[in-house]
């Protein structure tokens, strides 16, 4: 289940979003250019470890608390990085024009960070370096759908080798979405595993922080111009709404 398309429209570039996904990707280029004997002290310290920081012997010295940032900026591969940048740059454009680039930018980042904490708690005794924007872009979904419950969302269902096209609401999207993270998430609570997984309770950690936080951190719309109806998708309203009317829309 793979979003494909959405119907808010925006008035400005999404810049904070073209440069998280910068970043994302000249970490990940970083990450694997190291060979495999710098490569694992790297991820130790820049990656989420849990186990050092909630573990029965965690003793993280002050500055390494900086990996429940740096590990938003790293991923496990291509396929993670680009899954992750593509679901970015489909709910982040929406988010960073409601609440402007300054605030887009913290609320990211303290998403990432509740993501963060939420799965080194549901995994204190971890090994397993945990790292990817994921968690952050949770928060970006959690957000997008309590700002625009009703906005239309074109999803990719692959059937067999076929591609299915579906368009569902985004509160519907995500609150499936949320659902499909929490089962396995409650699954694996208290199971040890040496080798890398999903972090379940870093997404659901993210979304809920982003959900919580969209009314605070949303501006007035006060600061912002009208729409006007060659914005955006023909016949939806500024919220993804569909409409009949005619423009400018606040």
């Amino acid at each position: 289940m793979l979003p494909w398309q959405d119907t808010v429209a925006t008035r400005s570039p999404p810049v904070v979003v073209w440069l998280l996904v910068a970043a994302c990707v000249l970490g990940f280029l970083y990450q694997s250019s190291l060979p495999p004997s710098l490569l694992e002290p790297f991820l130790r310290d820049y990656a989420l470890v849990p186990v050092r920081f909630l573990g029965r012997h965690a003793g993280a010295m002050p500055g390494e608390w900086i990996a429940f940032l740096t590990n938003m900026f790293l991923h496990a591969g291509w396929l993670h990085l680009l899954l992750n940048m593509w679901t970015l740059w489909i709910f982040g454009p929406a988010v960073e024009d409601r609440l402007g680039p300054l605030r887009f930018l913290l609320f990211y980042i303290a998403c990432g960070l509740a993501a963060g904490i939420a799965h080194a708690f549901a995994n204190p005794d971890s090994v397993v370096p945990a790292l990817g924007a994921s968690g952050a872009i949770a928060g970006v979904i959690g957000c997008y759908a309590r700002l625009f419950p009703a906005a239309r969302l074109v999803l990719i269902v692959p059937v067999l080798f076929i591609p299915l096209f579906l368009e569902v609401s985004a509160v519907a999207f995500a609150m499936l979405w949320l659902v499909l993270q929490i089962v396995p998430g409650v699954l694996a609570l208290g199971q040890q595993t040496e080798s890398g997984g999903i972090a379940w309770w870093a997404h659901i950690g993210g979304f809920v922080a982003g959900w919580i936080l969209a009314p605070a951190t949303r501006r007035r719309r006060a600061e912002q111009r009208p729409y006007y109806r060659d914005e955006g998708i023909y016949g939806f309203m500024p919220d993804g709404r569909r409409s009949g009317g005619r423009g400018p829309w606040r």
